[in-house]
């Protein structure tokens, strides 16, 4: 190519870095002898991100779409040419099944995310080496003789309280958790090699866990000393410069409602009932844009990061301190600058007219959602010391009951499903686990945020400017017809129509290969939210709704960041974006840029920029996700070491043919009973049945069904308690 283009010295060095920069990105195949391809659909190769599993085979998630391929490229053990989790890779497709899943093999690594890994050390006088605590990553790390003591540099900092102990020798290190810094990189022939550079302590030390699912995750926890600078340096006052610039709110009641222990306010409302019957809503939200500009040190970090992180006692925030719990927090009784959406809504809650503007509010008031929601109740001490803001806080309620009635109408999704909740002593440890509480005052706060993006959404459409949208796109035809099977099995139906036919099972079962039922579903389900929603309200109340709601979320896409609008299915929205938290989640930065230039009449960002951040938006939000999820597993796990021994009472959630998944019906703590666990005679799995079933009596276990379990054991590498089956669940029985 330099021959052809008659390039030599410098320009032949950039040319070469160039293509390097191509191939890094996904962008070209390298082949052999110099050559390059196209890295896309028509040539076979597809770059992404590889995820390992325990079972050797992994699978790779495009960084953009394929035509006529449906989810992630499946990648056999002997085709991963020595990825290791996190990986970003070329792919090339070597089959594509009728229902859209492929098969690839690696054939490049682009990228090794996995240069940091931490794990336990393990001494040994003939050689150390190190267990990753992700069992995604294969084989220990040896550790390099004489590289077995961090550098002194590396002591000290940590995201909580974790104070690490100080080893002088290899030997006082054994057991103890570690970061390592791989050098070589494992082959199918060798382990991978490096250095201890950071040590976190004991497993069970305070905070450790914290700590290691930051690594683990790869989650990024230290400000550039640029953007820790630019923070210092932004003045703690407004400049009245800048107040008389904008639309002032001041005098309004407007307050912000969040949890009781968040310490950073993105958004504050209010909402006022007009005499012609119409509504007024305004929502207002922390101006980030205005302090952290595009290109600099502050927006290369909350880029890089994405979004924030929380964990049960901490958080990794997206942005430094001083702006995320400072001077972009609409704390209560001080000037913020904000970004306004003022909306008028008719009578039903349809939106009639949507404003934009840059503006200054003082927020009245930080409330609670426990608080407005007692407020809501009647408690007369409360509305005795909120009379002012009472009234406010009722508009409010009757506005998102209607914005709720409108989206329920039109389609849209309401699972409202609970999430597990870490309880604490005032020691800081663990007691417990609760369902988290849910109540009106978090319902109409996100009717009013939904509502707010996605105004922004049209209006930003309508301008024909280019966005970041949030979008959702409708289930696989597949997923949908496991979702019937299961809501049949329970007298339901989504009212989809299956064509069924019997085929061979290729693999052999104890008692001979057995005829499976297998469904065909054309590739139009002619489902759309509506009917779904129809379902969510079918089951609720009924003893399956939990089992079905689960089921119904899980046979859904994930929702992602796109340059391109694809609508939102769970909303039934034509277009969607993220606006209402722009100091904690990077793309509502974007979308506030996008705005801004709106408002100033300049150029926005441009399609190219937008793709780029929304892949790397898409995969920083499915990181925090699994990070806070492993660690909330783990705390779980750690909590279920305590007990073990001890009968609770579950039900059954998932039956396959290892075992049987179950949640404990107490505690929010979902276990494992294998096969060989269930007592009282040998089981086995029936799929036409979707249950356990006893070779002798018949007696079966099906999803649903309560049952009385014992803990056994923890098993480490799924952070989840094995458990024994007793028997049916009989009221009475100890706990």
């Amino acid at each position: 190519m330099a021959r052809e283009m008659g390039l030599k010295g410098a320009r032949r060095a950039e040319l070469q870095e160039t293509l390097d920069q191509l191939v890094i990105e996904g962008r070209l195949f390298e082949g052999r002898r110099g050559h390059y391809a196209l890295a896309d659909r028509k040539s076979g190769y597809v770059p992404g991100r590889f995820s390992a599993t325990t079972g050797g085979y992994g699978f790779v998630a495009p960084t953009r779409d394929i035509p006529n391929i449906e989810g992630d490229l499946f990648i056999p053990p002997d085709a991963t040419a020595d990825a290791m989790h996190g990986d970003r890779v070329l792919v090339e497709i070597v089959r594509v099944k009728p229902d859209g899943r492929a098969e690839g093999k690696v054939r490049s690594i682009l990228h090794r995310e996995q240069s940091l890994v931490v794990g336990r050390f393990h001494f040994s006088p003939h050689g150390c080496r190190v267990e990753p605590h992700d069992e995604r990553v294969k084989g220990e790390i040896e550790i390099e003789p004489g590289k077995e003591l961090p550098p002194a540099s590396f002591y000290g900092e940590r995201l909580g309280k974790v104070n690490p102990p100080r080893v002088s020798k290899p030997s006082e290190l054994d057991g103890l958790i570690v970061t390592v810094a791989i050098h070589e990189f494992p082959s199918r022939y060798r382990l991978a090699r490096g250095r201890v550079i950071e040590v976190l302590g004991r497993e069970d030390d305070f905070g450790v866990d914290v700590e290691v699912m930051i690594r683990r995750y790869h989650i990024p926890y230290r400000f550039s000393e640029e953007a820790l600078e630019q923070a210092k340096a932004i003045p703690e006052e407004i400049p009245e410069a800048e107040i008389v610039r904008r639309r002032d709110f001041r005098e309004l009641p407007i307050v912000t409602i969040d949890g009781e222990t968040a310490r950073d306010f993105d958004d504050a409302v209010l909402v006022d009932h007009n005499d012609d019957g119409s509504w007024s809503l305004q929502v207002h939200i922390a101006d980030v844009s205005h302090y952290v500009r595009p290109g600099s040190a502050l927006d290369r970090d909350a880029r890089q990061r994405g979004t924030s992180v929380y964990f049960p006692d901490r958080a990794v925030p997206m942005l430094p301190a001083a702006l995320s719990t400072g001077i972009c927090s609409l704390n209560p009784g001080v000037d913020r600058l904000v970004m306004s959406a003022l909306l008028t809504l008719g009578p039903q809650g349809e939106l009639r007219k949507a404003d934009f503007c840059r503006g200054v509010i003082r927020s009245a008031a930080r409330m609670t959602y426990t608080k407005v929601f007692r407020i809501l109740e009647g408690d007369e001490e409360l509305r005795a010391e909120y009379r002012e803001l009472t009234p406010g806080f009722e508009r409010m309620r009757d506005l998102a009951k209607l914005l709720m009635a409108k989206r329920r109408k039109r389609g849209a999704i309401d699972l409202d499903l609970p999430e597990p909740e870490i309880v604490f002593d005032d020691q800081d440890r663990m007691i417990g686990v609760k369902r988290s509480e849910r109540n009106i005052a978090h319902r109409l706060i996100e009717e009013l945020m939904l509502a707010a993006n996605e105004a922004v959404a049209a209006h930003l459409l309508a301008a024909r400017r280019e966005l970041l949208h949030r979008v959702h796109e409708s289930p696989s035809p597949k997923s949908l017809a496991e979702l019937e099977q299961v809501a049949r099995s329970f007298g339901h139906s989504l009212g989809l129509e299956l064509r069924e036919r019997t085929i061979q099972r290729s693999r052999k079962r104890r008692d001979g290969s057995k005829p499976l039922r297998e469904v065909r579903l054309s590739a139009d389900s002619g489902l759309d939210s509506r009917d779904l929603q129809r379902f969510v309200d079918h089951i609720e109340g009924r003893p399956e709704q939990r089992i079905l709601s689960f089921r119904l979320l899980r046979s859904m896409k994930q929702a992602r960041y796109s340059e391109i609008n694809k609508g939102h299915f769970a909303l039934a929205a034509k277009a969607y974006t993220h606006f209402t938290s722009p100091i904690r989640r990077y793309p509502d930065l974007v979308v506030h840029r996008a705005l801004g230039a709106w408002l100033d009449g300049a150029d926005g960002p441009s399609t190219e920029e937008l793709a780029a951040i929304a892949d790397h938006a898409s995969m920083t939000e499915r990181r925090a996700v699994d990070a806070e999820r492993a660690l909330m597993d783990w705390k779980k796990a750690k909590f279920m070491e305590q007990r073990m021994g001890d009968e609770f009472e579950a039900m059954v959630t998932s039956v396959a043919e290892p075992g049987m998944w179950v949640e404990l019906v107490d505690l929010f703590v979902e276990g494992f009973v294998p096969v060989e666990s269930i007592e009282g005679e040998r089981f086995g799995y029936r799929e036409n049945l979707r249950a356990m079933v006893g070779r002798r009596t018949g007696r079966k276990y099906g999803l649903g069904d309560r049952v009385q379990v014992r803990v056994d054991r923890i098993e480490w590498d799924r952070l989840r308690p094995e458990l024994t089956c007793l028997g049916p669940w009989k009221p009475g029985k100890p706990a």
